[in-house]
């Protein structure tokens, strides 16, 4: 069994799948890189095939469900979620080694940063952090590292297409589990680039309200991803 497992759901990510995976390199025989996408019409992959990854085909748009195709077939003890648009840096592997000799029961993620000098993502990076650590409320783009027991222990991420990292760890026992990695991952500053940073801030707040609250998450995929 390899000892980890990383997991990419992908659609159409030709431009930034390079850059990770060159990251991820550092792996070598210690563990596998799993990439399941979902019908890109670009070079994605192309390039998964480039770089030896294990591809899997989902038939839905469905990040939940991209995400437990790739848990269900891997062979890793500790499973790591990844997005396609963020970067590593060069000691992250040997870093991250350390930690997973320890308890199988605690989950890791990231310390947040954003792949930009523009001095506003600072402020959103404290305040990322620090929900992240206070609030035990890390996000899916924080990466996430988990072992395969817990993972299925918990019953995965489930079937649905956006905030499936909230309502996987929504789901854990015990929060104190969760603990924060001394090792950045850069995200892509894209999301952001074409809205106030904190705006979209509130209107992410909103969307989990309604979620919380009961409402269709299919309502509210089509408000959240409309232009």
């Amino acid at each position: 069994m390899s000892k980890i497992s990383i997991i990419i759901p992908t659609i159409n990510e030709a431009n930034n799948l390079p850059l990770l995976l060159s990251d991820l390199s550092t792996i070598h025989k210690d563990g596998e890189i799993i990439i399941v996408d979902c019908g890109s019409e670009d070079k994605t992959i192309d390039i998964a095939n480039i770089y030896g990854a294990k591809l899997f085909i989902s038939k839905e748009r469905n990040r939940g469900l991209q995400l437990d195709i790739g848990a269900r077939n891997s062979k890793g003890d500790w499973l790591i979620f990844l997005h396609a648009d963020t970067r590593l840096t060069h000691d992250w592997f040997r870093k991250t080694n350390l930690l997973l000799k320890g308890n199988k029961n605690s989950i890791y993620y990231f310390k947040f940063k954003i792949d930009h000098k523009k001095k506003i993502y600072r402020v959103l990076e404290i305040l990322v952090n620090f929900r992240s650590k206070y609030f035990k409320q890390p996000y899916g783009d924080q990466g996430l590292i988990i072992h395969r027991t817990t993972y299925f222990k918990n019953n995965g991420f489930r079937k649905i297409p956006l905030m499936e990292d909230v309502d996987f760890l929504r789901r854990l026992n015990n929060k104190k589990d969760l603990k924060e990695l001394n090792s950045p991952i850069f995200i892509s500053s894209r999301k952001w680039e074409k809205t106030n940073i904190f705006l979209q801030a509130i209107k992410n707040w909103h969307f989990r309200r309604r979620w919380l609250k009961g409402e269709s998450l299919k309502s509210i995929y089509f408000d959240y991803y409309k232009k």
